[in-house]
């Protein structure tokens, strides 16, 4: 791993943050980043964008006390899906590596370590994942929840990425290079988004490497079960249309 003296001349690491409404959760989310870029010898960049937040996500954002990490504020009135703002703030940001993490922290950010253990060792995309022997889940998702997640996993390992285990974990590390490739090149806007990046970076030929993480299901999830699974299967069939398998 670089030391201090090599990242500062930008930040080491972005932490690219998209939010909808979040202004109850915002505040801890950030005060756990502040404290983990504390404890850490390379530069923190955090990016929340927010989509569309009508109950001050953004002015909370913008009054935060930093700290010794740098804060941007991104913020659009119109909504633009999870999908679109993501990919806003990752081609904003200016990280030698770059996060994206939900504002819930359903992922802990202290997990990131495990990522970049492996972005050191030369991969350019390193994901978390809820699916393989060491991933941890306290709690776990509902049963629904699951059913529709095992639903969506097979069918799309049987369209593409079939080696991935799970696409849709919220906590995904890129290079830059890799990052301005994919994401300038993303099209879909809602929660298939991941998908298409991670098919867009096997397709460019870039390294994944699929890490086991600890997630926590929040009850206050966004996702609507029922349109946007529908959602989710109709970008899940373009992406195959337009993308291929990407097997590897």
């Amino acid at each position: 791993m670089k030391t201090a003296e090599d990242r500062t001349s930008r930040p080491y690491l972005s932490i690219v943050i998209p939010a909808h409404n979040e202004a109850q959760r915002l505040g801890d989310t950030l005060q756990r980043i502040r404290r983990y870029a504390e404890n850490h010898d390379f530069a923190v960049e955090v990016m929340v964008v927010s989509d569309a937040s009508v109950d001050g996500t953004a002015d909370l954002a913008r009054e935060f006390d930093p700290g010794q990490m740098s804060l941007g504020v991104l913020a659009s009135t119109l909504s633009k899906g999870k999908g679109r703002t993501v990919r806003r703030g990752m081609l904003a940001a200016r990280g030698e590596v770059l996060l994206m993490t939900d504002a819930d922290l359903a992922t802990p950010i202290e997990e990131l370590d495990k990522l970049l253990v492996w972005m050191d060792k030369g991969y350019d995309v390193v994901i978390g994942s809820r699916a393989l022997p060491d991933s941890v889940l306290c709690p776990p998702q509902g049963p629904l929840r699951r059913v529709i997640g095992w639903v969506f996993r097979k069918l799309r390992r049987a369209m593409f990425l079939p080696d991935i285990r799970d696409t849709q974990c919220g906590f995904k590390c890129f290079s830059r290079e890799v990052a301005d490739e994919v994401f300038s090149r993303q099209l879909l806007d809602d929660a298939a988004f991941d998908c298409e990046v991670l098919l867009l970076a096997r397709r460019g030929g870039y390294r994944i490497k699929e890490v086991g993480v600890a997630w926590g299901h929040d009850p206050d999830s966004r996702m609507k079960l029922v349109s946007d699974s529908f959602r989710m299967l109709r970008s899940l069939l373009s992406i195959k249309w337009r993308l291929g398998s990407g097997r590897p």
